[in-house]
């Protein structure tokens, strides 16, 4: 048992969702419908189905219909907090840092995830790999074309970043070169362990991409390669069309 049912999952919510206009002018992203059922709804539903029970949730755009939304489970059989950033949003980075008082006090590590992904990734397999190698953060990627991309060794260490549209270039150590990196997209979901927080600033408006590729250079951030699974990001209304294809 990988224990994954005591750990504790984030969903970003917070995000503006200017891909999605104009639905994100009057909602937030997290609750557009694929067949009648919200993103979040489907995400915590995802996560539940891992015997996971308590969750975070951050919110900015259009956080009141959030709010009423997760109204819902306040009965139910899960706990759901809600990180309100209301001088956001703070983008990947800052909003971790900012919902750090409902994940550092854990022993486990625990699951991040964007709410606009649809994956059926196995969590499980996933968060004992993280447990094998203990890293400080695990990141699910695919071998698939994205405007950006990860970059990793043979061992799957994080070592770089590129943006494959401006040709952009990030290594985690000065004079490292690119030949030889294997590039891999993200899938959006981390496995992380609490003490990221002692490591990373505790407050303002910052990438996680940056703070991993810092991070990269003294502690082990990993790659878990799950490309033969679905990855879906429901970020633009062509999207939205082929997720409700593939999850009914």
């Amino acid at each position: 048992m990988s224990g994954i049912e005591n750990c504790k999952a984030m969903i970003f919510a917070a995000g503006l969702g200017t891909r999605l206009k104009p639905y994100t002018d009057y909602h937030p992203k997290a609750l557009v419908k694929i067949n009648g059922k919200s993103l979040l709804e489907r995400n915590i539903d995802y996560l539940r189905s891992f015997g996971i029970k308590e969750f975070v949730v951050n919110t900015f755009h259009f956080s009141g219909q959030i709010h009423l939304f997760l109204s819902r489970y306040r009965n139910s059989d899960i706990k759901v907090n809600v990180s309100f950033e209301e001088n956001g949003p703070f983008e990947t980075g800052g909003g971790l840092a900012y919902a750090s008082k409902f994940l550092k006090s854990s022993e486990h590590p625990f699951i991040l995830m964007n709410a606009d992904i649809l994956t059926n990734l196995d969590l499980n397999q996933f968060y004992n790999y993280h447990l094998l190698h203990q890293p400080l953060a695990t990141l699910a990627v695919t071998n698939r074309e994205s405007s950006r991309q990860f970059l990793f060794d043979g061992q799957m260490q994080l070592s770089g970043w590129k943006n494959n549209k401006t040709g952009e270039t990030k290594l985690v150590k000065d004079g490292d070169s690119i030949d030889g990196l294997q590039p891999f997209a993200f899938s959006g979901i981390h496995v992380i362990h609490p003490r990221i927080f002692d490591l990373i600033p505790s407050s303002g408006t910052f990438s996680i991409t940056n703070t991993y590729l810092s991070l990269a250079s003294s502690n082990s951030i990993r790659g878990y390669d799950h490309s033969n699974d679905i990855v879906l990001d429901v970020g633009k209304p062509e999207a939205v069309k082929i997720a409700e294809e593939l999850f009914i």
